[in-house]
């Protein structure tokens, strides 16, 4: 029995955001010095070459990330990384600060592996996330930007949202996520028309002098024509990447309380439907996907990457699982590429499509 398998009973006791917010001040604690990243380090860390991928001009030291909304405000960025995760996709950070949604607005289906949260994009906002960037600085692994609207912005004011996070955030990236997708915040209007991304990209792409890598992020809910349509508006931009999946509004075969709670829903529930989608869009794209739902062990992550995925974010696995998360799924991973004759990652990616 692990450490945080003893202390999982005591921790799930409390109010989800509270525990989130408990665990995220031990991880700042811990990466507040360097000897205390170095013994996360060797605590957690897996390294592998058959684990590495290069993609978007960074080599990942292995392919599994930290999905956007666990660290939104960049606090703890440092000891993810040397909880040995390959990368950290912080997000979604707004232009200012806004509380979100009233609380409770998490909550935890232990019976079912999953979480249904609605927080409405609160955060610190983007000037603050700037400072804590510029004063920690950034990890060592590939670090995402996930960029989002406030829930007050129109359709034009959106844009414009997008354009201030890009200019301000972009500096420290190695790459940005447009997030469009969340089905947690007020329906102003429709963030996913092809209308509506033409222009985000449209004002992204004269804002990216420096070529910093542009993904999209969407959901699982869509139906297939709509997402092979966004997908022609992705490539005609000649943007870098997309991530798939985004939480689900669908309750399909739950049994847990609290199951009728509104928001996205993510975590084991969402496995079959996230690499659906990643699957659909390798058929019909070259582009990088990375794979996002129900990623919570070497076999869901291995799944995703046959799929199509070239790396693979979790949040809900992490929670559920601890802080050895990424140590077993790359050490799990190294075990499932052998068996199958694979010599690293890369190889793997796609070998389910026909």
């Amino acid at each position: 029995m692990t450490f945080y398998s003893r202390i999982r009973p005591l921790a799930f006791r409390l109010p989800p955001e509270l525990a989130h917010g408990l665990g995220k001040r031990a991880l700042r604690a811990a990466q507040a010095t360097r000897p205390t990243r170095a013994a996360l380090e060797r605590r957690y860390r897996y390294a592998h070459p058959a684990l590495e991928v290069d993609l978007f001009g960074e080599t990942f030291p292995n392919p599994v990330g930290v999905a956007a909304g666990f660290d939104k405000n960049a606090e703890v960025t440092h000891a993810l990384a040397a909880l040995g995760f390959g990368f950290v996709e912080i997000g979604t950070v707004t232009p200012y600060p806004q509380p979100g949604n009233r609380k409770p607005r998490l909550f935890r289906l232990e019976d079912d592996e999953a979480m249904i949260n609605r927080m409405g994009f609160n955060g610190d906002g983007m000037e603050r996330v700037r400072t804590r960037l510029e004063a920690d600085g950034t990890p060592e692994v590939p670090i995402g930007v996930n960029v989002g609207k406030m829930n007050t912005s129109g359709e034009t004011e959106a844009l414009e949202d997008y354009r201030r996070v890009f200019d301000r955030l972009s500096g420290y990236a190695d790459y940005v996520v447009v997030n469009v997708s969340c089905p947690n915040t007020p329906d102003e209007f429709d963030e996913g028309s092809p209308e509506h991304l033409r222009a985000i990209f449209e004002t992204l792409e004269a804002e990216n002098d420096t070529g910093v890598p542009m993904l999209v992020k969407i959901g699982p809910d869509s139906p297939d024509e709509s997402v092979l349509e966004l997908l022609e508006i992705v490539e005609a931009f000649d943007l870098d990447g997309i991530v798939a999946t985004n939480t689900t509004t669908s309750r399909e075969g739950l049994t847990a309380a609290g199951r009728d709670e509104w928001g996205g829903l993510s975590g084991k529930p969402l496995e079959d439907p996230a690499t659906s989608v990643v699957r659909l869009l390798a058929e019909h794209t070259d582009l990088p996907i990375v794979g996002v739902g129900g990623v919570d062990s070497a076999e869901s992550a291995y799944e995703k990457i046959r799929a199509g995925a070239s790396l693979v974010q979790l949040y809900t696995g992490f929670v559920y699982n601890g802080p050895a998360t990424a140590r077993e799924i790359n050490r799990g991973l190294i075990e499932l590429l052998e068996r199958d004759g694979f010599s690293s990652v890369e190889e793997a990616v796609g070998a389910d499509l026909e």
